[in-house]
């Protein structure tokens, strides 16, 4: 006699199809296409976590370093100096000093430029 796919194979499956909720055409169906959708957006998901890290830094180092261009000194030499002078302050912080306090950051730029 042959046994047929049980209630455990197709709560199996559900899970997976239950997991490709709202993708487009038969990814959110069929089984197979389903799980195989479901784990490639996993791997997105893995390596842009990443990616949004290094997307926002890069963007406050082309903020910082148009500020500082501003105030007459370049980004790495802001950088350098900051270094020098002790001043620990991280790249996502002098990002918003450059942009919503620009006379705090000049005065920050000053004490690099010594």
């Amino acid at each position: 006699m042959r046994t047929r796919g049980g209630i455990v194979t197709r709560r199996r499956r559900a899970k997976w199809i239950k997991l490709a909720k709202g993708y487009w055409g038969h990814k959110s169906i069929g089984y197979k296409v389903a799980k195989q959708a479901v784990v490639k957006s996993w791997t997105y998901a893995f390596r842009d976590r990443k990616q949004v890290k290094r997307e926002f830094r890069k963007l406050w180092i082309a903020r910082i370093n148009a500020a500082a261009r501003t105030n007459g000194i370049t980004y790495s030499r802001l950088i350098e100096g900051l270094k020098k002078a002790n001043i620990n302050i991280n790249r996502k912080m002098l990002s918003e000093l450059a942009i919503n306090y620009p006379e705090s950051f000049a005065s920050i730029v000053e004490l690099a430029k010594k």
